[in-house]
């Protein structure tokens, strides 16, 4: 592991989160209780966030040197101007599904035709609502869309008022699972493929903290790495003692850590240590969203995304 002297001065790095705690954010605050940050050169300050597009629009205008959220709304950003480049993919399959209950017989997109579904305007899932549904057969009039408030998307789905609900599956399914048993239908499962979170910062940050994001990102790869291979329980400890007032479920951040491990690959990176990204992963992600209107067509994936700040020498010496 990469030491310096404690006489050194350690390189600050400023992080902004995609949500408020939840599983997926436990390399962050493992690696902080562990010391690793320090032990590397890194004064961290880790900031907790309200939405992906949020923290991308945040970090995109510098306010931050590096934020973790959806890599889709990085690539719709960064087509729209913002000189903002992926760094790091850790759930590099789209993590996006509907949430239907596990009684209810709902199989596919085909069954749910006359049925309320709850989603966010504004989301990420909303431009591929039409697409997902088409592959039943059905067009939004066949269905009873409900727009309500990301916050309110839990509550709204447990206590009966939607027959499913858009979101991020291992966000979501740890916290209605219990009051209301559920099944996901992936996105991906219906050729909605695109990266959903990891690690992206400025072009600027990284020309200025080239060297400092790569000890970074290659801490929290590792880190990942350590807590999928058996210390899931000590991840979600040291999430709860770094947000003591957010009244933390552990159980239900062990859930999203368990419905995570099932997105964090795809074919092409299977195999591939956690934290690297395949290009024909990003040319199919590009293209889906350009399907969708979300980015122009023809975009080149190599510039969205960048291997190169990952030190797998580092990511493996954690353990």
């Amino acid at each position: 592991m990469l030491m310096i002297s404690p006489a050194s001065a350690a390189d600050v790095i400023r992080v902004r989160l995609d949500w408020t705690p939840w599983g997926v954010h436990a390399p962050f605050h493992l690696a902080a209780k562990k010391g690793l940050f320090a032990a590397n050169g890194l004064d961290v300050e880790v900031v907790d966030g309200n939405g992906s597009v949020a923290t991308v629009q945040i970090v995109g205008n510098g306010e931050y040197d590096v934020g973790h959220a959806s890599l889709a709304p990085m690539a719709i950003g960064r087509s729209k101007g913002l000189q903002v480049k992926a760094i790091a993919g850790f759930v590099r399959q789209n993590d996006i599904g509907l949430l239907v209950a596990k009684d209810s017989g709902i199989t596919g997109p085909a069954g749910l035709k006359g049925k309320k579904l709850a989603f966010t305007a504004g989301s990420l899932e909303a431009p591929f609502i039409d697409r997902f549904l088409a592959a039943g057969g059905l067009s939004r009039s066949d269905v009873d869309l409900v727009a309500v408030d990301a916050s309110a998307k839990a509550g709204t789905y447990m206590v009966g008022r939607a027959d499913g609900v858009f979101s991020s599956v291992p966000f979501i399914l740890p916290l209605v699972d219990a009051q209301r048993p559920s099944s996901a239908l992936n996105f991906a499962s219906y050729g909605l493929s695109f990266p959903s979170f990891g690690l992206f910062a400025t072009e600027k940050s990284i020309a200025a903290k080239g060297d400092a994001l790569r000890r970074f990102a290659s801490i929290i790869a590792g880190t990942w790495t350590y807590i999928l291979d058996g210390h899931e329980d000590e991840a979600v400890a040291a999430i709860v003692e770094a947000r003591p007032n957010a009244k933390l479920n552990p159980a239900i951040l062990r859930q999203q850590i368990e419905v995570l491990k099932g997105f964090v690959s795809t074919p092409a990176t299977k195999g591939k240590p956690m934290g690297i990204m395949a290009e024909p992963d990003w040319a199919q992600a590009l293209d889906v969203l350009a399907q969708g209107g979300l980015v122009p067509a023809g975009q080149s994936a190599p510039d969205y995304f960048t291997n190169d700040l990952l030190d797998p020498a580092l990511s493996a010496s954690i353990k």
